[in-house]
């Protein structure tokens, strides 16, 4: 898996992979333009839809409709050092029978964003610039 992000100027990125494209940006309180989530947003949202396609995943083996299934994430700004914790996910299936609340649930922490935020994952950092080429 490849994401590439290019700078626009200022404080927007231009995130993209397989063709698609993301753009990221600030509030104008923080020196942006606002014409795109910021990086936690975007962190937050590939929590959130990652939860909801294995819960939709979930109730389509189930053969439940999964229509308004929605999936909301809030997490806590901490420091320090400055990060995110305390995430909630919170997931609404309105019409689906309490009897799938268990198998929803085993799904969500199926999700390959959830196991990869609860467990330390290593990050190596290379920086290149051209004189170092």
């Amino acid at each position: 898996m490849e994401v590439k992000v290019r700078h626009f100027g200022d404080v927007k990125f231009e995130a993209s992979a397989r063709g698609h494209r993301v753009l990221c940006d600030q509030p104008a309180e923080n020196g942006g333009s606002d014409t795109g989530m910021t990086p936690p947003e975007l962190l937050l949202s590939a929590l959130a839809t990652c939860a909801g396609y294995y819960a939709a995943q979930y109730l389509k083996n189930h053969s439940v409709p999964c229509e308004g299934l929605e999936v909301t994430v809030n997490a806590e700004k901490l420091r320090p050092p400055v990060r995110l914790g305390n995430f909630k996910i919170e997931v609404r299936a309105p019409g689906v029978d309490g009897e799938h609340e268990a198998g929803l649930l085993r799904a969500v922490h199926a999700c390959l964003i959830h196991n990869t935020l609860g467990q330390a994952a290593a990050i190596e950092t290379v920086v290149r610039t051209t004189a170092a080429v």
